[in-house]
């Protein structure tokens, strides 16, 4: 039985493990080389810095999966929107996690008050991202093709998105994200 926590320093190799694997043998990022430990903290902390939901799933003590969320873009006009990632352990796909995952991620975006999610999945091929992201609300808004060029070969990026809270049918509460220097 997995649990979904707010991933803490500590997990810092095992969110490098998790993602690492998909840098290196999937399209779902464009990043070729994998990150290390100390790169993934320092990314954990950015994302949590701005009070951005970055969970991590946890079964017998390890860390199977990750999910987070973080600003969309860094102009200003984009402070309501963020964007998803979301990875698990090439043991433990098609078990779910990636759905509790993103509906940590989801909810805890609502509570922030913010109104829209991106995903940007990398490869049109990728139908397990695309399937989780449909089962969480997520529409096809569009594809960007060839966008990218990784492991010999031209990439797509589908471009997916949901509404948090009212998203565009009333005007947003509050401050939205702090975007400094956008």
């Amino acid at each position: 039985m997995s649990r979904i926590r707010a991933a803490t320093p500590a997990d810092a190799g095992a969110l490098a493990a998790i993602y690492g694997h998909h840098v290196l043998h999937g399209s779902g990022t464009f990043e070729e080389v994998a990150p290390s430990a100390e790169e993934m903290a320092a990314r954990l902390a950015a994302v949590t810095a701005r009070g951005l939901p970055f969970l991590v799933a946890e079964a017998a003590g390890r860390v199977t999966g990750l999910a987070y969320a973080a600003p969309f873009r860094q102009r200003a006009a984009y402070r309501y929107t963020v964007e998803d990632s979301v990875y698990v352990a090439p043991d433990n796909l098609g078990r779910g996690l990636g759905k509790a995952l993103l509906g940590g991620v989801i909810a805890a975006c609502e509570d922030l008050g913010l109104r829209q999610m991106v995903a940007m999945i990398g490869g049109g091929e990728n139908a397990a991202s695309i399937a989780l992201h449909r089962a969480c609300g997520f529409e096809l808004v569009g594809v960007f093709k060839a966008a990218g060029h990784k492991a010999g070969r031209w990439v797509d990026v589908v471009q997916m998105q949901r509404a948090l809270n009212a998203g565009s049918t009333a005007p947003p509460e509050g401050r939205g994200l702090d975007l400094s220097g956008g």
